[in-house]
């Protein structure tokens, strides 16, 4: 218990300034290589964040563990849109371009929908795994493509990013880019097995574990590095990772688990965290197009979302104790 209380603090720590080296890196290098910000948010940011739940989701496939890989996808999705989200915008209020509201979220509402039919028979087979995989290269290929031939969104901005007093070279920006999203990765990892160590001693199952104590951990970048784009004027970088990384959970991380072991699905999966996580989706139209301040979430909105959170939280704890 000690050694995994130690893991948690370390892990935190080194999480969070990894996270603010990564996107510097990530926001000078998408200006240097003449790429749109919400793109590199998307796709490098998106990915990288995601990485913990990718690896978390696999392994606990290949352990016959499917109520932590749903749980930790799934529940990662719903704190990224309302306790990430509602935080970030409670200090720093978050701008939303039309773009997003036109493109972006209306993709990641039909990939919601997608997982929500596929799971309704409370089975995730193997075709199921591989439509997500081939939904998710689509979506990759084409945004890649898009924002190729749509060129550099911010060419008129300054090569570093937004506080910095100098431009930040190539190289510095790679090095930095490689090295956070290292140290993101491996503190994601400390972090969530000196959690997971402390849950079990305490009787959790695997579908609680993952809809909360994992998910958290592997958001946890997520909500950093989503905080640190906002504090530096980075908004698309911001809401393109939140977006990129709960595309990656849908598709790919539930996808990669269900090719490499098919899992039965909980009913509460649909009733409780898919209803959950489709509801908190289709609220982002409401907030981005907003009753006063268009095109901006702001702090009232971050507390309603912070607020639907702990509605969850308590639901799930309500869940745990009467089983």
């Amino acid at each position: 218990m000690i050694l995994a209380s130690i893991a948690v603090a370390l892990g935190l720590a080194l999480l969070f300034w990894s996270a603010d080296r990564f996107v510097s890196g990530a926001a000078a290098t998408a200006r240097h290589l003449g790429m749109p910000s919400l793109l590199i948010g998307m796709l490098v940011v998106g990915f990288g964040t995601s990485a913990p739940e990718m690896l978390i989701s696999a392994l606990s496939a290949m352990q016959g563990n499917p109520g932590l890989a749903l749980g930790n996808a799934y529940g990662s999705n719903i704190m990224n849109l309302a306790l990430v989200l509602g935080l970030t915008a409670l200090f720093w209020p978050v701008r939303v371009r039309p773009e997003i509201l036109r493109r972006e979220l209306p993709i990641l509402t039909a990939v919601t929908g997608l997982a929500l039919v596929q799971l309704w028979d409370g089975d995730l087979s193997r075709w199921d795994a591989w439509a997500l995989l081939g939904v998710f290269a689509g979506l990759m290929a084409w945004n890649i493509g898009r924002g190729l031939r749509q060129g550099a969104d911010c060419r008129d901005l300054a090569m570093a990013p937004a506080g910095s007093s100098a431009p930040m070279s190539l190289s510095r920006a790679l090095w930095w880019l490689v090295i956070g999203l290292t140290l993101l990765s491996l503190s994601s990892r400390l972090l969530v097995w000196g959690a997971v160590g402390l849950a079990r001693g305490l009787g959790v199952n695997d579908l609680i574990i993952g809809l909360t104590v994992v998910a958290v951990g592997t958001s946890l970048p997520e909500l950093a590095s989503t905080s640190s784009a906002v504090r530096k004027g980075e908004h698309d970088i911001a809401l393109g990772n939140l977006l990129g990384s709960n595309l990656f959970n849908t598709l790919a991380v539930v996808g990669i688990a269900g090719a490499i072991h098919p899992m039965p699905v909980a009913p509460e999966v649909i009733s409780r965290d898919m209803l959950v996580m489709s509801l908190l989706t289709l609220s982002l139209f409401l907030l981005g197009y907003g009753r006063n301040t268009p095109g901006r979430i702001n702090r009232f909105d971050g507390l309603a979302l912070i607020a639907s959170y702990v509605g969850y939280s308590l639901w799930l704890a309500k869940g745990a104790f009467s089983a």
